[in-house]
């Protein structure tokens, strides 16, 4: 009898398993990161092989699931893996949603200017800082050259009191030390590097990458401080109209629009429009000079992508800039232009770009990219006058190849630049710089995974320039992932430069110094080195801490400088008879709290100097220290946003006309703050104000002038002494002529911002 209600017993239990494990249940919710849904991200349960994918609206579900306890992850690019719980108890739907609004991962960004290849960031061997559109909006500015002064080791360099032109700074390396690409394309170089930075429509950018130390191995000549490639928007994935208004409490207007349309049914179209407009002279410090360019420029782009088969590449792109800016004495207009009477700085450009990139029909990853792009520029200071031209065609063929553990990238390269103008860099001795110069290269890279943790990258290049002859550029790579959280790299590398001093410096253009070459110019050389790691925390509620932090040292040979001290003057430019180096050190942190709290913080710490006859100099205009944040707020009950940004320097040498100069010899330490709200309550409208230079901070702070002899900018009363010099005058008591290059900083007042702006998807 026992046995029996025993076997009964077994049988039921077993029965009542049965029907239990046959039931069913499903999951499913929906994925976003600030109220927007993401599409493509991976979802899966853990243990198991079931995997899927969020579809356009951003939902998932999981079907036909066995009850039972289960984790479910969710990770897309630029996120952290999120993993949640769940209990499946009945025959029944349990809602499930993700938000990856406090898990977002700036590590985890697909980057390609380290390597010319398509990787993720943590994956590159070469260490590649990555800014994306949404960073530059905690301080909108009207183009990318401003928008860089919140990267840390950046620093974007006014060269001109009055016309306010400048210069890109990466690690205290001056402007010509940095190549600016566009889509890959080096585009924005040589003489357009001053203005091309200007009018790129910041709607249309997805994100701005920046190699920091010689990448000249891939990228050629100009590539010797660091590059900074601006990624636009893939037609597909931009929103179908976006715009961007805003208007400062000085008078600035800038525009940003951007559409998308198809051009049938395999061919998407992107255009963008830029337009500022500054067009109110002011004179705060009184120097009846303007403080700020006035600045009337619009710029168009448009990008066409081509759907193909197998999904090759095809994409096209264009843009033409036209800019007029002027500074100079309040009494100023065109009437003026070029003449004695009334001084002012006039600038005109005109420019326009094609770039584009075809993979070949073939079984093998083959590309080819190319750009052309022409620059004309009319320009006055004073009674001096500027006028080049410019024209530069690239084309390069590269070809990835995979075997076993190896990675490859095969390439050649074909440069074509025209220049011409009316100074001296093109006569006398350097006059072989002028009109066609004709640079072909090959190169080689080789990644190599030795392990699962340890990548190995060797390249070489080759380049024959036209005027300097063969030219060697050599890398080294290597990357340790010590685990996934902790990652050490290691780069070494050569660099090179051929110079056109004139489009490049402004000094030697402005102001009453007479220019001098010294001999004929050699290309500059330069060996480096950088160490960097990378160290990132998770904690279970969602917080991320993050932390990147480089030691680099940059050797040069053959370092082109511009001697401003010997004679006031004068300028003389040579070869140094030494060297010069350019050492320190970097560290960003990233943290993020669930409560809607971020911060970014980052300081670069360099030494920047020349060797001469034992003797070691500070370079001009370079600071020791700086230092940027970005600190933002979400109250998410009032779609409120705060971002309060700022950077900070140290002491710069700065340059003096005479021992006599009554200015500042060293600049003092300077801060420029901003704060921002934006309020995202209206559906597909942003409205966002704030302040800017919170501090009220000018470089005329703690000096009598900043424009040398600004009563009298013709040097019409300017006596001279037998030996050449400046003689000191009841009406020029410090002997010193008219020079308006004494310049470190913006000389913007506090002012306050509006704008408004729209994207429909």
């Amino acid at each position: 009898m026992k046995t029996s209600v025993k076997i009964f017993t077994s049988m039921l239990l077993t029965f009542c398993s049965m029907i239990v494990f046959a039931q069913k249940g499903s999951v499913g919710g929906k994925v976003v990161a600030k109220g927007t849904p993401l599409t493509d991200v991976s979802v899966s349960l853990t243990g198991t092989a079931v995997t899927t994918k969020t579809d356009s609206a951003g939902n998932y579900v999981f079907d036909k699931i066995a009850l039972g306890s289960y984790k479910i992850v969710a990770s897309a690019v630029g996120f952290r893996k999120v993993i949640k719980s769940v209990t499946i108890k009945e025959a029944e739907t349990v809602d499930l949603n993700f938000d990856l609004s406090h898990f977002e991962n700036d590590l985890n960004e697909v980057v390609v200017t380290g390597t010319l290849k398509e990787v993720k960031r943590l994956e590159s061997p070469v260490p590649v800082e990555v800014y994306t559109q949404a960073y530059f909006r905690k301080n909108p500015t009207p183009s990318i050259f401003e928008a860089l002064q919140n990267v840390n080791g950046v620093r974007p360099q006014l060269n001109c009191n009055i016309c306010n032109t400048g210069d890109i700074h990466i690690n205290g390396l001056e402007g010509p030390y940095t190549m600016i690409l566009i889509d890959g394309m080096p585009i924005v170089s040589s003489l357009s590097s001053v203005y091309g930075l200007s009018g790129i429509p910041n709607s249309l950018v997805e994100q701005i990458e920046i190699v920091k130390g010689p990448a000249s191995s891939l990228y050629g000549s100009e590539a010797v401080g660091g590059l900074i490639n601006i990624i636009t928007k893939k037609p597909q994935n931009a929103p179908k109209l976006s715009a961007d208004i805003f208007s400062t409490t000085y008078g600035e207007i800038n525009t940003d629009l951007g559409f998308k349309f198809k051009a049938g049914s395999n061919v998407d179209v992107l255009t963008g429009v830029n337009y500022f407009k500054y067009g109110n002279p002011v004179d705060h410090n009184h120097d009846n000079f303007t403080d700020v360019t006035l600045q009337d420029r619009i710029s168009v782009f448009q990008k066409w992508n081509f759907k193909r088969k197998h999904n090759r590449v095809f994409t096209l792109g264009g843009r033409y800039v036209y800019e007029d800016r002027w500074g100079g004495e309040m009494q100023w207009n065109k009437s003026y232009r070029g003449g004695d009477q009334v001084y002012g700085e006039s600038i005109y450009t005109n420019r326009w770009e094609l770039i584009g990139s075809y993979q070949l029909p073939v079984k093998e990853k083959l590309f080819l990219a190319f750009s052309y792009n022409e620059h004309d520029q009319d320009s006055r200071y004073g009674t001096t006058s500027y006028i080049a031209e410019q024209k530069i065609g690239f084309a390069q063929l590269t070809w990835d190849k995979k075997a076993g553990n190896h990675d490859l990238l095969f390439g050649s390269a074909l440069r074509y630049t025209f220049y011409d103008d009316n100074t001296p860099a093109t006569t006398g001795v350097n006059q072989d710089l002028k009109r066609n110069t004709w640079l072909p290269g090959i190169f080689v890279q080789d990644e190599i995974t030795l392990s699962p943790k340890h990548k190995f990258l060797a390249g070489f290049r080759y380049d024959y320039n036209s005027v300097h002859g063969n030219i060697f550029t050599p890398r080294v790579a290597y990357k340790w992932s010590i685990d996934e959280n902790n990652i050490l790299r290691l780069n070494a590398g050569t660099g090179f430069r051929v110079v056109n001093i004139f489009t490049e410096d402004h000094a030697a253009l402005t102001g009453a110094r007479e220019v001098k070459v010294n001999g004929k110019l050699k290309p500059e050389k330069t060996y480096n080195v950088n160490l960097n790691y990378l160290k990132k925390m998770y904690s279970a509620n969602g917080t991320f801490f993050g932390i990147e932090a480089s030691a680099f040292y940059t050797y040069f040979n053959n370092r082109i400088i511009g001697d401003f001290d010997t004679n006031p003057n004068e300028i003389n430019y040579s070869n140094l008879d030494g060297y010069a180096v350019s050492k320190g050190f970097s560290a960003n942190m990233d943290l993020t709290l669930t409560n809607g709290l971020k911060f970014i913080v980052g300081g670069t710490y360099q030494d920047v100097a020349t060797y001469e006859n034992g003797v070691k100099e500070q370079q001009i205009l370079t600071e020791k220290f700086s230092g940027n944040w970005a600190v933002s707020y979400k109250i998410n009950p009032l779609n409120l946003i705060i971002d309060y940004t700022g950077n900070i320097y140290s002491p710069m040498r700065l340059p003096l006309l005479s021992e006599a100069d009554p200015r500042r010899e060293y600049s003092p330490v300077w801060s420029i703050q901003n704060i921002q709200l934006t309020f995202g309550g209206f559906k597909n409208i942003e409205v966002y104000g704030g302040v800017k230079n919170l501090l009220n901070w000018t470089p005329n702070r703690g000096n009598p002038f900043i424009i040398a002899r600004a009563n009298d900018p013709f040097d019409n009363n300017v006596t001279y002494n037998a030996n050449g010099s400046v003689k000191m005058t009841a009406d020029n008591p410090y002997g010193l002529t008219f020079d308006p290059t004494y310049v470190y900083g913006p000389n913007q007042n506090i002012r306050g911002f509006l704008g408004i702006r729209l994207t429909i998807k």
